[in-house]
């Protein structure tokens, strides 16, 4: 259709961000980085190359995902350790926090709860920024790669992405059937992934992972978690994610406690205060 008279004054608008968080109480990111920084290793989880494994994270603790060898996406669930349905929300932490995180962002869980499940306090990758095609690191975008979109682009059966990844070792942590477990899978936070979208056609794109051996994130634990964590089959993610060519490293997930002390003053977060009423 031509385009109206006025098409390139309505193109001039200015944006209006969505969701203002001037009234999120701050983050005590010194307090957090000291913690941090003293924090032991009491354990340690190492995932598989194409698979996944899970890992629980009291809260005050830390959570360090870390490539070992080489670049490797990993596609990250977290849920509340002894309640499944709060669970990370991708959505709206992509709404709060951007489409990507980084130190100081916080991971938020589901509705009813939404409160912070854990905060970003170190990234080695930080200095990425934003690369000349728009690219960013650790991103809350994709999905994940899945068996039913493989089976739809290509109708092929590939069990190995990571939704069944994923599956397989919620299932395999809570001792039920794969049919069980596989309803609490969701959507991600793509770590050391570098993504955006295409400026001409809006498309989501990946690229290969600036992730090196040694590379990690810190994330403390604001409640007590479950984090699920696939080593994507995808590797670096830098040609294809459901592929059994493409070059891939294990995955490491440490449990690190901070020293007594270190986080005096703080608490976990109180679920939500809305009502529940919506207006009934």
């Amino acid at each position: 259709m031509n385009e109206p008279e006025d098409a390139a004054a309505r193109r001039a608008v200015a944006p209006v961000i969505c969701y203002p968080t001037e009234a999120v109480p701050e983050v005590d990111m010194a307090l957090y980085r000291d913690a941090v920084a003293g924090a032991v290793p009491v354990e340690a989880v190492v995932v598989p190359p194409r698979d996944a494994a899970a890992i629980v994270v009291p809260a005050g603790s830390v959570l360090r995902i870390a490539c070992p060898e080489g670049p490797q996406v990993g596609d990250l669930n977290l849920f509340h350790a002894r309640n499944l349905s709060e669970r990370f929300y991708s959505g709206k932490t992509r709404a709060l926090q951007g489409t990507h995180v980084s130190v100081g962002d916080r991971l938020w869980s589901s509705f009813p709860c939404l409160r912070p499940m854990a905060t970003v306090v170190t990234d080695t990758l930080d200095w990425y920024g934003v690369d000349r095609f728009g690219g960013r690191v650790h991103d809350v975008i994709g999905t994940r790669c899945d068996p039913y979109t493989g089976n739809l682009l290509s109708g092929g059966q590939y069990h190995h992405c990571c939704h069944s990844n994923l599956t397989r070792a919620l299932a395999g942590h809570l001792d039920v059937p794969l049919d069980a477990a596989e309803p609490h899978v969701h959507d991600v936070l793509n770590v050391f992934m570098c993504t955006g979208f295409t400026a001409d056609t809006g498309q989501y794109f990946m690229k290969a992972s600036p992730a090196r051996a040694g590379d990690h994130l810190e994330l403390l634990a604001e409640i007590d978690l479950l984090a699920v964590l696939s080593a994507c089959p995808g590797g670096d993610c830098g040609a294809e994610h459901s592929s059994d060519a493409a070059a891939c490293f294990p995955l490491l997930m440490e449990r690190r406690d901070p020293v007594p002390g270190a986080l005096a003053g703080w608490a976990p977060p109180p679920v939500n205060g809305y009502d529940r009423s919506h207006g009934a």
